[in-house]
């Protein structure tokens, strides 16, 4: 190559030092990527992660009457199977929560949201293994 033996050394060693930080710098990209804990969960985690109640028919404080399901979405598998173990104790707290609303504190978006809000705090009080991360109305219909 160069007719100087220790700019050849130089050259193979330079070469050797940014083949290794490239392969380097390659497998601590892969290796270390984790998932960012703070993202929102896919919807294939909610679908895996989540609970559907069976629908509840009710009669509301109002005389009205109201007929709702819920997917009930919790924070991991251990929270899973305990709250379908407890589906009994689920189906209880939103008959008992349902039983004592009247249908004009449930109209609208904001009378949904609060709604969720409530039993989303009380089945966590109920909870052992994790929490209820999120409650949607899945079917809703008050008459």
């Amino acid at each position: 190559m160069f007719k100087n033996k220790l700019v050849n050394i130089m050259l193979i060693i330079l070469i050797s030092l940014t083949l290794v930080g490239v392969v380097a710098f390659v497998l601590v990209k892969n290796y270390t990527n984790q998932p960012d804990p703070d993202a929102p969960p896919t919807i294939d985690e909610i679908i895996a992660q989540s609970f559907e109640t069976n629908e509840i028919t009710t009669n509301l404080l109002s005389n009205d009457f109201v007929r709702a399901s819920f997917r009930i979405h919790v924070d991991n598998q251990n929270s899973l199977a305990e709250i379908q173990k407890r589906d009994f104790q689920v189906n209880n707290i939103i008959l008992r929560a349902l039983s004592g609303k009247k249908a004009s504190e449930l109209a609208g978006p904001e009378g949904i949201e609060a709604f969720e809000a409530d039993i989303r705090n009380q089945i966590n009080q109920l909870m052992q293994e994790g929490e209820v991360i999120q409650v949607y109305t899945i079917t809703w219909v008050i008459q």
